[in-house]
């Protein structure tokens, strides 16, 4: 699979031109990736297409345009601002990378010696309300509302050898991200249609009950106060609501649009960003020009549920590594 995501994600291919054979292979993984229910849907491959196309295009451009790689090593805690507001220490720093599994598996696989590793650092921004000094011209103020940043949850993503390969990983990683989005809005609809259909059953087994002569001998709920109208009415706007979403068959078409307007609109459903922070060496958030503060540009990456996390290409010394992340 890994294969085939290198010539599709390669360095040869240009932007909307891509091997037949490739494509369709991305619209299976799509299909696949989903529900591959999908398949029965007449024309799959056809109405799939350009949104895949769109969406190869998309995480390519995305991927090939986040920030060169932080350089890790013995000295960079202390020689770069943007470790220094990630991390509380160098030891921290150096703590946080050796328990990393990802970069741990990584490690295992090459043996030695180890070459400089790449991957994604993926983290976590916290923003807290704390109450503090601050100095006044020659006053001390107390109980000043101050905001506290911190970072936390460090992962690291797609460990490799070099930065194309990692580059590659992260490119399927986003793909497959779109997938996973997609997925979680068609279990959204599965799970509403099955609550009405339960719904729909529940109804009309009491209506049923209501509609025998004399009620017959079953015990009906004397809290409840509908009547034969109310239940033919709530039975109606049930089964309005389930022909709105569809029948059965229907259900694989509007599954299969759900796949297409996600990665059909990738722009709309994963995103990057830019946020500029201006942080003292305590953490707390300054104003621009404030003393004492750095200036860090963080690359926010947001999707469609909200998540929004802080993300950064680092280049980390393997010698560094093997010498157990002393600083």
């Amino acid at each position: 699979m890994l294969k085939f995501f290198q010539s599709l994600f390669g360095s040869d291919a240009t932007t909307g031109s891509y091997p037949e054979s490739l494509v369709k292979a991305a619209i299976e993984r799509a299909v696949d990736g989903t529900d591959p229910w999908i398949r029965a849907v007449s024309g799959y491959r056809k109405k799939l297409r350009p949104a895949v196309v769109r969406a190869i295009d998309y995480v390519v451009a995305l991927v090939d345009g986040l920030a060169p790689a932080i350089s890790m090593d013995a000295g960079s805690y202390n020689s770069d601002p943007r470790l220094r507001t990630y991390f509380i220490s160098g030891a921290d720093m150096s703590k946080i990378l050796a328990v990393d599994s990802n970069l741990l598996n990584f490690i295992r696989e090459c043996g030695p010696p180890l070459p400089r590793v790449n991957a994604l650092l993926i983290m976590e921004k916290q923003e807290k309300l704390a109450f503090g000094a601050e100095l006044s011209g020659d006053m001390v103020l107390r109980d000043v509302p101050q905001v506290v940043v911190s970072f936390e949850s460090h992962r690291l993503f797609d460990p490799a050898g070099n930065i194309e390969k990692t580059r590659l990983l992260l490119k399927r990683r986003a793909f497959d991200h779109l997938l996973r989005l997609a997925l979680a809005r068609i279990t959204i609809v599965k799970t509403e249609r099955d609550k009405l259909e339960h719904r729909r059953t529940l109804l009309q087994s009491k209506l049923n009950l209501l509609q025998r002569v004399g009620w017959g001998f079953d015990r009906i709920d004397s809290g409840e106060q509908l009547d034969l109208a109310d239940l033919e009415a709530l039975l109606g706007r049930i089964e309005t609501q389930l022909l709105e979403l569809g029948g059965d068959d229907g259900m694989l078409e509007v599954y299969l649009d759900i796949v297409i307007d996600v990665l059909g609109k990738p722009d709309k459903n994963l995103w990057s960003r830019q946020e500029t922070l201006f942080i003292d060496h305590m953490g707390i958030k300054r104003s621009e020009g404030a003393a004492g503060a750095s200036q860090v540009v963080l690359d926010m990456a947001c999707d469609s549920e909200g998540r929004s996390l802080v993300v950064s290409l680092v280049d980390i010394s393997g010698e560094w590594v093997q010498n157990g992340y002393r600083t």
